[in-house]
């Protein structure tokens, strides 16, 4: 029997690619409210990010995370993905 097939993503801020299941998601739902996916399975535009806060910081200076997203990102926003990335990382 063959070893299943682990499923690659790449993140947006660093640009390397890790194992779907260590990295975080970032979606954009279809109302257009984005957030963070803690079960990665949330319907919507996804963006993979690795869990540090410079990936974070990373792909928002460069934008993106917008352009994966496919809109732009408020500044409240950042700072609630910034709390709730903070919190993961305890």
């Amino acid at each position: 029997m063959r070893p299943r097939r682990v499923p690659q993503r790449t993140c947006v801020g660093c640009r390397q690619v890790r194992a779907k299941k260590e990295l975080l998601r970032v979606v954009r739902d279809p109302q257009g409210n984005v957030h963070l996916d803690l079960s990665g399975k949330a319907s919507g535009r996804g963006a993979y990010i690795c869990p540090s806060m410079s990936c974070l910081d990373r792909a928002l200076t460069a934008k993106s995370l917008e352009r994966a997203l496919e809109r732009p990102i408020a500044q409240e926003l950042v700072e609630t993905l910034r709390q709730q990335l903070s919190e993961l990382i305890r």
